[in-house]
This record gives C-alpha cells, sequence and structure tokens, in this order.
C-alpha cells in the first residue's frame, strides 16, 4: 500500500519507518528541511533505539522517502497519516494548528479517496474538525459533493514508549481504530484492515470504535499511567515519614494481578511529551464543558511538586543557601532510551541548584547536545547560573571535586557504578538518588550517606552515631 506520514517527528518518524518495514511504500512529509536533509543523508533527527537501522535499511529498498513536498506527499498515499505535534497551548489545552493546517493541504490537493488518519494525540473531536477543513478545501474547489473525491477521517491514536517504540509499534498490545459507520468509513475500514494486516496474524489486535472513543482512549490511557506514577510519588513522601520503605511496598501490592508492577516506581516526577500535556489537555477538555476532573487536577499538582524532592533533600542536608557546593548529575533526558529532555525533571533540579548558588556538572549518555540547547534556553536570562553549569562526556567527569551525586535518570550505566572509585573522587560520600537505584543497606556498608525516595534513612558505617537523618 502506498501510506503519507505527515510530520517526521517522534511519532511519524517510528510510523513510517516500521510500516515501511512490514513493506509499504511510505513517502514521510516534514516542513522543516533541516530534518529532511538529516534523514536524506542517512542520520536520525530522534535517538530511538533501532530505528535508524531500520530506515537505513527501509531507504536501500526504496520503501521509505523524505520529502518537503506536499503536493506530492497528497498525490502519494491512499492513507494519510497525520502525526505533527500537538503542543499545549497557553492555557493548557492541545494546539491543532498543524493538525489542521495538515488537512487544509489534503483538502487543497486531493485526487481521488484518500483515508485521513489522525495519529498524533488529538482532543475529542478533532476528527470532526479535520473533516469541516477538508470539506471547506473541497468547496472551494467546487469538488464537494463529487463523490470520486470523497473521504473519511479515521483516530488511530499510538501507544509507543519512548526508548521502546520500534518494539511497541511491531508487536502492539492493541491496534486502537475509530472509524464512522457509513459508506466512505467501509472503505476506510478495508484500507486500514489490510495495512495492519501484518500485526493480526497469530490473533486479532484491532478494536474498532467510534472515532471519539477512539480520540479519549488515548488521552485515558496516559492518564491512568500518570495517575499511577503520582500515586506512588504521594505515597513514598508518606514512607518518608512514618519510616515505611516505598520499594517493599511496591513488591507488595504490585503482587496483586489487580494492581500489577508496571508504573509503581517512586521517584522525581514524570515528564516527557505525552503524559503531561495530555493530563492538562484533558483537564482543560473537561472544564470546556463544566466538568473538574479532580484525580487528574492532583495527578498534575503531585507531579509538579515531586520534580522539587530531591533538592529538599538536598538542602536538608547541606543547607539553603549552597554557594560553594559543586553538584555531579547523573541523566539529564525524561527517561532513559531517549534525547527528549521536555518536561524532564533534571531541569528543575538544576535550575534550582544554580538558584541557590551551587556549579553543576552534568552528563547524560545521549542527551548532551538537547541539553545543551535547552538549557541555553532555560537560562538565558540568568547567564551567571548558565556558567556555573557543565557538561562532561563521561559520568566519570562529573565526580572529581564534587560535594555529592545527584541521580536523575534511571540509565542502565549509572546502576552498578564503583562505589570505591566514587568515594575517592567525591568530597564527601554523599549521593542524593531520584530514581531508587541502590540499596539503603549497601550504601551504609560502604560508608556512603545516601538519600532516596521514600525509603528510610541507613546510618553509614564511617559516619558517626549522630550524622544527619534521613532528610
Amino acid at each position: 500500500m502506498k501510506i503519507t506520514i505527515i510530520g517526521t517527528g517522534y511519532v511519524g518518524l517510528v510510523t513510517g519507518a516500521c510500516l515501511a518495514e512490514i513493506g509499504h511504500d511510505v513517502f514521510c512529509l516534514d516542513v522543516d528541511p533541516r530534518k529532511i536533509e538529516i534523514l536524506n543523508n542517512g542520520g536520525v533527527p530522534i535517538h530511538e533505539p533501532g530505528l535508524q537501522e531500520i530506515i537505513k535499511r527501509t531507504r536501500s529498498a526504496r520503501r521509505i522517502q523524505f520529502s518537503t513536498d506536499i503536493e506530492a506527499s497528497v498525490a502519494h498515499g491512499d492513507v494519510q497519516f497525520i502525526a505533527v505535534g500537538t503542543p499545549p497551548d497557553e492555557d493548557g489545552s492541545a494546539d491543532l494548528q498543524y493538525v489542521l493546517e495538515a488537512a487544509r493541504n489534503i483538502g487543497r490537493m486531493m485526487n481521488g479517496f484518500k483515508v485521513i488518519v489522525d495519529k498524533s494525540t488529538v482532543p475529542v473531536g478533532t476528527a470532526q474538525r479535520v473533516r469541516a477543513v477538508i470539506d471547506e478545501e473541497l468547496a472551494k474547489r467546487g469538488l464537494a459533493d463529487n463523490g470520486q473525491y470523497g473521504f473519511s477521517v479515521v483516530s488511530n491514536p499510538e501507544f509507543l514508549k519512548e526508548g521502546a517504540a520500534v518494539d511497541d509499534f511491531m508487536r502492539p498490545d492493541r491496534i486502537v481504530i475509530g472509524i464512522d459507520e457509513d459508506e466512505a468509513g467501509e472503505r476506510a475500514r478495508e484500507l486500514m484492515k489490510r495495512l495492519y494486516a501484518p500485526f493480526n496474524r497469530n490473533h486479532e489486535r484491532t478494536l474498532y470504535m467510534d472515532v471519539r472513543s477512539a480520540e479519549f482512549t488515548k488521552y485515558a490511557a496516559n492518564a491512568m499511567l500518570a495517575t499511577r506514577i503520582s500515586f506512588m510519588n504521594e505515597m513514598s513522601n508518606l514512607a518518608d515519614r512514618v519510616g515505611a520503605d516505598i520499594e517493599s511496598v511496591r513488591r507488595g501490592i504490585g503482587s496483586d494481578p489487580r494492581i500489577g508492577y508496571h508504573f509503581l516506581y517512586a521517584g522525581c516526577g514524570y515528564g516527557g511529551s505525552c503524559f503531561p500535556k495530555d493530563v492538562q489537555a484533558l483537564i482543560r477538555t473537561a472544564s470546556e464543558i463544566g466538568q473538574n476532573l479532580r484525580i487528574l487536577e492532583a495527578v498534575e499538582q503531585v507531579n509538579d511538586d515531586q520534580k522539587d524532592v530531591l533538592v529538599q533533600k538536598i538542602t536538608a542536608r547541606l543547607g539553603d543557601d549552597l554557594r560553594g557546593h559543586t553538584f555531579a548529575v547523573w541523566g539529564l533526558a525524561f527517561k532513559p532510551n531517549t534525547d527528549d529532555m521536555r518536561e524532564a525533571p533534571s531541569r528543575r533540579v538544576i535550575a534550582e541548584l544554580l538558584r541557590r548558588g551551587a556549579s553543576v556538572r552534568a552528563y547524560d549518555p545521549v542527551a548532551l547536545t538537547e541539553a545543551q540547547r535547552v538549557f541555553a534556553m532555560d537560562l538565558q536570562d540568568a547567564p551567571d547560573q548558565l556558567a556555573r553549569l557543565t557538561f562532561t562526556s563521561t559520568q566519570d567527569e562529573t565526580l572529581t571535586g564534587a560535594d555529592a551525586l545527584v541521580v536523575v535518570t534511571e540509565w542502565k550505566e549509572f546502576k552498578s557504578p564503583d562505589f570505591v572509585y566514587l568515594k575517592s573522587v567525591l568530597k564527601s560520600p554523599l549521593i542524593f538518588d531520584g530514581r531508587n537505584l541502590y540499596e539503603p543497606e549497601t550504601m551504609a556498608e560502604l560508608g556512603i550517606d545516601y538519600h532516596s525516595i521514600g525509603r528510610p534513612y541507613a546510618q553509614p558505617s564511617e559516619l558517626p552515631a549522630n550524622g544527619p537523618g534521613h532528610a
């Protein structure tokens, strides 16, 4: 099948590459010539494990192409995936200008029946707005009542985890398709069935439903996962105060099959492109019809507060004024296996350390370039703070002469460091762990002053009995 992907961001690029991998003829469009140049030169503008290899393979087989030519993209695909960004607007609602502009271009240039697929995460009712825009453009061309130029708007939300997106696409838990029950919808259903046939050979994974329910499903799924994270973070803060171990609690409740273990890890808050903006957008959608989503409002507030917990532990241990202190920070991306810095907890942690007068040496395995860009923007009005932020090429470089290590992202390479070396190069054996990577008892035995999230403080063996308590 001939497929067009509009937008070569995270969702569009993974979708296009994976559809090309299973044999479809894919045309990827982007209005950013820089992205297209990178892709046509064999590069990939985002970090996602396995993606570059697929793109290289499918380009060699001539099953995928990248272009800025809008007219060619509309002419190419019987199915047109809209996978452009939907950033949060000032009021928290999803900004649909790029989605609607993509739809408008399709209406201006389509020359036969098309299935337009909303792959971007969009609010309930977006398909109706996309349909109205295309109808408007066809009417301008005098083609509104011409059956040859019919179309159907389908909702096909993505359920991709950054860092595991290729595997998620190629081995989906479910494929949600929202489709109209009319003649055009029936044609669209057949095309979508052919498109996803390779994923349904062992068992049927496709869930068909009405368009609005499909749009809602994506938001509800992300809101549920965000709720689980904020719930565990709230429990971790209580565990801190009552002397419980949140890791033991996690294992205890996760063993209940009605609950399960996924998204139950306490930490320093969630970030990324999905959870924050989707929770905000769902809250905004509800408010527009006079409903308050009280649980999600609390989820958002808990997550915002959680990003301050690490710095609160640091100041409880070292004092509010951090001038003269240097901190080694491991992890900048919002999660491992990505270079995505959007809403990353590291941005809040580092900004607050700098604001309090500290110096920071930071490292991330893949997000250094993006982090440099983001912090230059975040701190453009505070050049003195930016001057105290250094990025290093290895995790060990951050440590020498630092007063403490702060772990923000749970990259695998941070899970088993050489603690003997770490103690020898830090000014003091002090770790603030925002992802609970290490065991408090082990740290105490090694003489490391270790502070984590929601777990009892273990007295380091080399510190005096009246040493610092759990912050």
